[in-house]
């Protein structure tokens, strides 16, 4: 079972230690649904390519995922620039729209429904030995990113944000990458050292992992709610000061 459970758990891993950095941002700047729109894009992007294209393969799905991610992210950013006070209901409005393209793609293919369900909450227990590559591969940028500050700026976060969301929903499912970008920097927003919460996020979502083994259910949304939960328990957080905190 060990050896089963190695790339899954590779996979959970390398995903919210990629997403935990960039949802400090997205918190920050206030673009909390920016990761549901840029994810929806690049779900309903694969669709498209899968059924109106006739092109099924994982270096298909994975371009066509980029390319419908950083399209939407650019338009995001120039939403947040032009129109900042709008920015969130413009952005729950590309997240809807990229939603229906993704039904209407799905359902011009009798195993469309199959397709979606996968992008929207993928079986953890089978991602493959690529996805799980590119998902380190997208952890060692994004540490670069944020080691030298470069998230900060606009251009950079927004398109990092689309290369690691491209990435991350075909292997992962778009409901299990929003919960991993939320949920630990719930607990960094409340004081929580950003390696601790990282580090108490991987193992809920292995232990959701394993919760899906053991109940037979499906991994994908056992681990979105087990994240989920961890993450709601930030909000009754509360960080105890030093004795010589307070003057």
């Amino acid at each position: 079972m060990s050896t089963w459970f190695l790339l899954p758990a590779l996979a959970l891993i390398a995903g919210i230690m990629a997403l935990t950095p960039l949802g400090t941002h997205v918190l920050r700047r206030g673009v909390v649904f920016i990761d549901l729109a840029v994810a929806q894009a690049a779900a309903a992007a694969v669709i498209w390519i899968n059924f109106g294209g006739h092109l099924d393969s994982p270096w298909i799905d994975q371009m066509a995922a980029t390319l419908g991610a950083i399209v939407v992210s650019l338009a995001i950013a120039g939403m947040a620039r032009h129109w900042s006070q709008q920015r969130e209901a413009l952005i729950g409005l590309i997240y809807v729209a990229g939603a229906c393209l993704a039904l209407l793609g799905s359902s011009q293919h009798p195993h469309g429904r199959e397709k979606l369900f996968q992008l929207l909450a993928a079986d953890v227990l089978w991602v493959d030995l690529f996805s799980v590559g590119a998902l380190w591969v997208s952890l060692l940028a994004v540490w670069v990113l944020n080691r030298r500050h470069w998230l900060t700026q606009d251009a950079l976060f927004y398109s990092a944000f689309a290369a690691v969301a491209s990435v991350a929903v075909p292997a992962l499912g778009l409901f299990l990458v929003f919960a991993s970008l939320i949920a630990p920097a719930l607990w960094i927003e409340k004081g929580v050292k950003p390696w601790i919460a990282t580090a108490l996020a991987s193992g809920v979502s292995l232990a959701g992992l394993l919760g899906s083994w053991l109940l037979d259910t499906p991994s994908g949304p056992t681990v979105v709610l087990t994240l989920s939960v961890f993450g709601v328990c930030a909000l009754f957080y509360r960080q105890t000061e030093s004795p010589h905190g307070a003057q």
